[in-house]
């Protein structure tokens, strides 16, 4: 690995594309695996998990790895495409090690891990090396001071992982990452420490993660947050999300968790949860943009500007009269942002709503609204009631949530996986 730097700080090798000898990113590296040794030998690190399609994580052997450089990680020959399972002889160092609490040995100093070096031995066997601590705060605005010390003189990370073990730094990785990405981490992490880092995230990081994991995690995570925290994460999810959840959910506990939540949200929620599984009224956001009649294109485009917006959902407005709010007044239709974007910005949206398509009705099967979708070419489709008030919104990603398998990703991976096995 003449290109390898002798170390490396695993909190840089985060994130790092993966590729493969013909130069095509296969991964994106998530977390480095090592064994732990008896006595004061430092780990041996065995390889990295490593995220491909469809957020499958996977193990990737350190004798795959050509090197490390300029921000990239080469592989050599075929990956093993089965999903990564840890061993119990094995610790993953951002998972398990960071902020766990340790001490410097001879000395009163104690912190937290916040980073780890490894290098290669003149084995040529990987290992870690180096132990990066911070020590706690010194009043309300002085950091810490920070150490970088050998493996051999720390206490406090040879043994099982630490009952202490904070946060701080698993969340600023966290709070970097993409939701979907941060789920893939916390699904991966021990029951525990998933559980620990699940609690200490802010009410709107973690509902933005669940929203992303599968729903036995989402169940597990929600049944171990107190009753008001739980109640208050459920609302900073989006609705449909939140209804889909709270139905898998035991009936007490659900009517419980409602019960808890603002009213109008909790509304909102009972809504969806009112239609039948798997119709456009069970799928939609009851929270579209809607505007009214003498809205301008000016108001639109501020409107759908807003950053928490999906693509889809900024893809159209919904013009509708007085209230403003689904269920709202009669609904006059649905206006496209790539139509408004030809309109001058004083023009009212009504004089750009699209008349050629009707709307979906609540009791529309998810066959229904898929060929909606693909006939009329849209993101996005208006859900009418039969008194003709605007109830929500199907976008093509609400679609796809209910359309795809459960074990769609594994799906994905499958004619990859006949790439090659190759044991760990």
């Amino acid at each position: 690995m003449s290109t390898t730097p002798t170390r490396v700080y695993v909190a840089r090798l985060i994130g790092l594309p993966i590729f493969d000898p013909q130069g095509d990113q296969v991964a994106k590296v998530r977390d480095v695996v090592v064994s732990m040794r008896t006595g004061s030998a430092p780990p041996r690190v065995f390889g990295l998990v490593a995220e491909v399609f469809g957020r499958r994580r996977i193990f990737v052997p350190m004798t795959r790895v050509t090197s490390i450089d300029s921000g990239q990680v080469y592989t050599t020959g075929l990956l093993n495409m089965r999903r990564f399972e840890k061993r119990s002889t094995e610790k993953l160092v951002i998972g398990q090690m960071f902020d766990a609490q340790v001490s410097i040995r001879g000395t009163e100093t104690t912190g937290a891990v916040y980073d780890v070096a490894m290098e290669q031995a003149r084995t040529r066997d990987w290992v870690l090396s180096r132990v990066a601590i911070q020590e706690g705060s010194k009043g309300l605005r002085r950091r810490g001071q920070s150490h970088v010390v050998s493996w051999t003189d720390v206490v406090g990370l040879t043994g099982v992982d630490s009952p202490t073990q904070g946060t701080t730094h698993l969340l600023h990785t966290i709070a970097e990452m993409k939701p979907a990405d941060a789920a893939s981490l916390l699904a991966e992490l021990p029951a525990e420490r998933r559980q620990q880092v699940a609690a200490a995230l802010d009410d709107e990081t973690l509902a933005e993660v669940l929203e992303e994991l599968p729903e036995d995690d989402q169940v597990e995570i929600l049944a171990q947050l107190d009753s008001e925290r739980a109640a208050d994460v459920l609302e900073e999810m989006s609705p449909d999300d939140a209804a889909d959840l709270i139905a898998d959910l035991p009936p007490e506990k659900a009517a419980a968790l409602l019960e808890l939540m603002e009213p109008d949200e909790a509304e909102d929620v009972r809504r969806l949860m009112s239609y039948a599984e798997n119709t456009a009224g069970a799928m939609m956001t009851p929270e579209p943009v809607i505007l009214g009649p003498d809205a301008t294109v000016a108001d639109a485009l501020a409107h759908v500007r807003n950053p928490d917006l999906t693509p889809a959902q900024a893809a159209a407005v919904y013009v509708c009269r007085p209230p403003l709010e689904a269920p709202t007044g009669k609904f006059l239709g649905m206006a496209h942002i790539q139509r408004l974007l030809r309109e001058p910005p004083s023009s009212l949206v009504a004089g750009a709503i699209d008349t050629s398509t009707d709307p979906l009705r609540p009791s529309d099967s998810i066959d229904v609204v898929s060929a909606h979708l693909a006939t009329y070419n849209l993101v996005a489709a208006a859900v009418v009631d039969e008194e003709g008030h605007l109830v929500g919104a199907v976008t093509v990603d609400d679609l796809l949530d209910h359309l795809l398998p459960e074990n769609w990703r594994d799906q994905a991976m499958a004619v990859r996986d006949q790439a090659g096995r190759e044991a760990r």
